[in-house]
């Protein structure tokens, strides 16, 4: 009987069946969905139950995990994790070491970046920027042209 081999990659928490992504190599884990159009760059990595749809692009050492979506163009790079149920789409660009997690949801046209994190129920969208050591959590809306920078903490309320 010939014993068929399969391909694994350990995410951190031993290795588990994956594949490199035929659109840039990186490592995603086949309980994961990505898309043919998407890119996800040789350092980059998605596993658990993510998805990466459309022309999505996920690369440098960025993660995308849990249950959290990535589509549209949006561009998730650096050192950035996006986990969670969290929900990143439209034009948006994550980078840097943030982190979008647990139901937030980044949108439009808007930017996370440096060591900022936008958590919980938050929502990010427009033109936005969320940088420096920001958080934005709880039911926070970030909005318009607004930008939270620096060591504020927005939660609970729209800026």
């Amino acid at each position: 009987m010939m014993k068929m081999s399969m391909t694994t990659f350990d995410f951190g928490y031993g290795s588990v069946p994956a594949h490199e992504h035929s659109n840039g190599g990186g490592w995603v884990a086949d309980t994961a969905k990505v898309a043919d159009t998407a890119y996800v760059g040789p350092d980059a990595q998605v596993f658990d139950d993510a998805r990466v749809f459309d022309d999505a692009q996920v690369y440098g050492k960025a993660w995308v995990f849990d249950n959290a979506w990535v589509c549209g163009k949006a561009q998730v790079c650096g050192k950035t994790q996006v986990f969670g149920n969290a929900l990143v789409y439209d034009n948006v660009w994550i980078f840097g070491k943030a982190q979008v997690f647990d139901d937030a949801q980044v949108f439009d046209d808007a930017q996370v970046y440096g060591n900022a994190w936008v958590y919980n129920n938050a929502r990010v969208y427009g033109n936005a920027w969320v940088f420096g050591n920001a958080q934005v959590y709880g039911n926070a809306l970030v909005y318009g042209n607004a930008q939270v920078y620096g060591d504020a903490w927005v939660f609970d309320a729209a800026v």
